[in-house]
């Protein structure tokens, strides 16, 4: 699974509630919460559709609030690349199909504004000046969850799939 986008660049402890203030939470569509992705912030004017997050040690820390890699997916983010995550946002961003993956020295290795092509199976990326990094690829089970669009979307698949074999019509 190739992904490409273009960095933007962002620094270390960049928390859930930097991402989506907690008084934004109470919307449930994604579309409403990407409006007030990173506000109050110099990222907001710069995060948007094909957009690559690049940034430090230690991204999506603080609270475990899952509204943040909905909003940044729905703000058109196609992947978020850091040194480190907060355990429950990188859980979180995959459950609802946003890639996230570790690559130690990433704010050194993109330019801000660069494009950069992701291999999620293989753990590569190569930025705009044809250099190669080695990132954690992710395991199989994740992919597929990615290329269905989440968690949810994947299990609904695999439940259709179990009752077509059986003959019986998936829920």
């Amino acid at each position: 699974m190739i992904i490409r986008g273009k960095a933007v660049i962002l620094g270390d402890n960049v928390s859930t509630d930097h991402i989506i203030a907690g008084k934004y939470c109470r919307f449930a569509e994604g579309t409403e919460l990407a409006c007030h992705l990173f506000e109050g912030t110099e990222a907001a004017d710069r995060v948007g559709w094909g957009t690559v997050l690049v940034a430090g040690s230690n991204f999506g820390c603080g609270s475990s609030r899952e509204q943040a890699p909905l909003a940044l997916k729905a703000a058109g983010v196609r992947a978020v690349l850091a040194e480190s995550f907060g355990r429950i946002f990188y859980r979180n961003a995959i459950n609802i199909g946003l890639p996230a993956l570790v690559l130690q020295g990433a704010t050194a290795f993109a330019r801000d504004g660069a494009e950069l092509e992701l291999d999620l199976e293989r753990g590569g990326l190569r930025n705009n000046r044809g250099q190669l990094a080695k990132t954690t690829p992710h395991p199989p089970f994740m992919v597929e969850i990615l290329r269905a669009g989440g968690l949810v979307p994947y299990v609904r698949a695999k439940g259709e799939a179990m009752g077509a074999r059986s003959g019986k019509e998936g829920t």
